[in-house]
């Protein structure tokens, strides 16, 4: 029967519902995602200790509504100080710990995070096909705050939950099975399985808590006695506290806690280093870029548009660029034709197509016959009418504003009048290119980072024209083809190229000062956390390119003040292409830079000849140099509206060029440092501040509260 039962002032996010034989449902009723705020932790509370209280009710089954079970914690309440009255996840299962009730967690769809542990707090747990299961809090900076470090090792062993923790990543039903986490999967209703289950273990249906286990170390061989061994080895092969790795040194710690202690000591241990992580820097920046990403899609102004339904689309160019992106439509399941007429170029983008596909069924991601359906769904075309039907046409050829243009007049002609279409260019103007079309409200920007297929950042730039419809249609895309979109406006370099040159301009300062390039990218890298230094970066993408952009565009980088690229340029040191860039790469790994003496000799006969004299330089101007230089950028970009706000610029840098995400991306690390601090900073290097930076130290406010009055405006 149920009996309506809510509890909740203004609103009921718990109801209950009992079943025959003494069974309640209590449903977590929190949509969109059942999470576990304190508002539904004090309801939640309220039901466990009613149905303890009830003589009449021997079992209690925790479910989800709406196809989910939870998603954890609420991450807003992360900011709210409890208070003594508040009721939090932890008190939800301190609530079950004390109850002489039995509980079954019936999970259908996620159960992450608190939800997770509240599954684990429960005596049996219960699946679906579809139910995931996971503790991602270390991508928040965080560990598990409810239990989860002291419970899941009580279950599966210290070594096995350490790993799921450290991933964070989520497993499914059928592994979850065989790990011993859930108890049984339901072919049907997983409330219904529940309520057989509880029938099947008997009248009494005992208790199985968790919290009255002891815990293995799970690996093979060894004994609790290795426990120090194991857990120094598991320091060691996380980053360092400084670098990244804060959370996760607090994580191995709670499961050594696990080991070493008695649940409850174990558990205040618990408490005690989450506690320290949720206030720290490393989590703020993390739970920065949580939000921001969610901002994304909200576009100010724009006025609402229903998205085209893309189906079909094409590609211009088989080179590495274009069959990434071909790739791309194909995983997200839109079948595409790629143009290319040069045969040789249509076999190596084969090559690379079935190459891919293959390697990703040797690593078991995909089946035989998944792999054969898509690479099936990419075609290879010389002809431009080959497209006439396609929904989206991608072009991804030289980075020529001619030859882009010579395209798009053709691609006009072909396409059909409602296709829209896009430039991949990671400089050029889109307005140029949409004008030689009769359709520039259909067209856009889409730019993906090399490796298409892998690199999740994808910018999307808006033209004067671009209508509303057409960003609609690029954002919902963004979406489908699983990647993180960023709307910039039109301007030379977009966000994240313009934002590049300034950072390359001082990279280039420092070697010319006579700082080796290999000192500069440790430093960036190991200390500061960038997935590559900017050396490194240089030889990646290709010297040639920065060379192509100081001829044409100087102004991005500045004043030359000498001549290093120009000559590597004309010995064709392009980097990892040629083997020789600021690095040789002639070891067993061609990708592996090796220092090289000749490009530290062309430095000096450089510097030398344009007066600039060898300076020491401290690890630390390195970074503030390079970081700064990104955030005085940004700034500029901001108040000139090319970048909406400064979490989207933070975005681009943490998903397209390897910011570290513990700093939370340029404009945040700004905030982090403090922002007077940066401009008088800037003002020594001698850089002209950008106005708005300016403006925000004088103010001494922060960008993040920018940020907000923008939100707000």
């Amino acid at each position: 029967m149920n009996n309506g039962n809510g509890y909740a002032g203004a609103a009921a996010l718990v109801t209950t519902a009992d079943r025959p034989g003494g069974i309640r449902v209590i449903t977590l009723d929190n949509p969109p995602a059942n999470a576990i705020s304190f508002a539904l932790s004090a309801q939640l509370v309220a039901a466990i200790d009613a149905a303890d209280t009830d003589p009449a009710v021997r079992a209690v089954i925790f479910t989800g509504a709406g196809g989910l079970f939870s998603f954890g914690a609420d991450i807003n309440d992360f900011a709210t100080e409890p208070t003594p009255e508040t009721k939090t996840a932890r008190d939800v299962m301190a609530a079950i710990e004390r109850s002489s009730t039995t509980y079954v967690a019936a999970i259908d769809g996620n159960a992450l995070g608190g939800g997770f542990e509240l599954a684990l707090t429960c005596d049996y747990r219960v699946g679906s096909k579809k139910t995931k299961l996971g503790l991602p809090e270390i991508k928040l900076g965080l560990l598990p705050g409810a239990g989860g470090t002291q419970r899941l090792p009580r279950l599966i062993g210290a070594q096995d939950a350490l790993q799921l923790m450290l991933k964070g990543e989520n497993i499914n039903a059928e592994e979850a099975l065989k790990k011993g986490i859930l108890d049984e999967l339901a072919d049907g209703n997983t409330v219904d399985a529940a309520v057989a289950l509880i029938a099947r273990v008997g009248e009494r249906a005992p208790k199985r808590r968790l919290s009255a286990r002891s815990v293995e170390l799970g690996v093979p061989g060894m004994g609790l006695f290795a426990t120090p061994f194991v857990v120094a080895q598991a320091h060691k092969m996380v980053p360092p506290e400084a670098n990244g790795g804060f959370a996760a040194h607090k994580l191995i710690d709670a499961v050594a806690a696990a080991l070493d202690l008695d649940f409850a000591h174990g558990l205040a241990r618990e408490y005690r280093l989450f506690d320290e992580l949720v206030r720290s820097a490393p989590s703020a920046a993390l739970q920065h870029v949580f939000f921001a990403e969610r901002q994304l899609g909200k576009i100010p102004n724009l006025p609402p548009a229903e998205a085209l339904d893309i189906q079909r689309a094409g590609v211009i160019g088989a080179g590495t660029m274009g069959t990434g992106i071909a790739i791309t439509f194909a995983n997200a399941g839109i079948p595409v034709i790629v143009i290319e007429p040069a045969d040789e170029q249509v076999e190596r983008s084969k090559q690379m197509v079935f190459g891919m596909f293959a390697h990703q069924v040797q690593r078991g991601r995909l089946t035989q016959e998944q792999a054969w359906k898509l690479g099936q769904s990419i075609s290879w075309e010389s002809d431009f009418a080959e497209l006439a039907d396609a929904d989206i046409v991608v072009e991804a050829v030289f980075e020529n504003m001619d030859v882009k243009k010579q395209v798009f007049a053709k691609l006009d002609a072909v396409c059909k009048p409602q296709a829209l279409l896009a430039s991949n260019t990671s400089t050029l103007d889109i307005d140029e290119m949409a004008a030689v079309t009769k359709r520039p409200e259909q067209f856009v920007g889409l730019h993906f980072f090399a490796p298409a297929n892998i690199m999740k950042l994808l910018e999307i730039v808006r033209g004067a024209k671009t209508s509303a419809q057409t960003l609609t249609t690029a954002i919902k895309l963004g979406k489908t083809l699983r990647k993180v979109a960023v709307v910039s406006a039109n301007a030379f370099g977009f966000i994240g190229n313009r934002m590049f040159f300034d950072y390359s301009r001082e990279a280039v300062y420092l070697l010319e000062a006579g700082i080796p390039p290999e000192r500069i990218d440790r430093v960036m890298k190991e200390q500061f956390g960038f997935a590559m230094g900017p050396f490194a970066t240089f030889d990646l993408s290709g010297v040639d390119v920065l060379w192509h952009i100081q001829q044409e565009r100087t102004a991005a980088l500045g004043e030359k003040r000498t001549n290093i690229i120009d000559r590597m340029y004309r010995a064709k040191r392009w980097g990892q292409k040629t083997g020789l860039g600021f690095y040789k790469y002639d070891g067993p790994n061609k990708r592996e830079p090796i220092p090289d003496p000749d490009l530290l000799a062309l430095v000096a006969e450089e510097a030398a000849a344009a007066g600039i004299q060898p300076r020491t330089v401290s690890d630390a101007e390195i970074i503030e140099r390079l970081a700064y230089a990104l955030t005085n950028v940004g700034a500029d970009l901001l108040e000139r509206e090319i970048a909406l706000r400064p979490g989207d610029e933070d975005i681009v840098y943490i998903y397209g060029y390897g910011f570290p995400p513990h700093h939370g991306g340029p404009m945040w690390y700004a905030d982090e440092v403090g922002v007077a601090k940066v401009v008088a900073r800037i003002k020594e290097f001698g850089w002209p501040v950008a106005p708005l930076l300016q403006q925000i130290a004088h103010a001494g406010g922060t960008i993040a509260g920018y940020q907000k009055e923008l939100a707000h405006a």
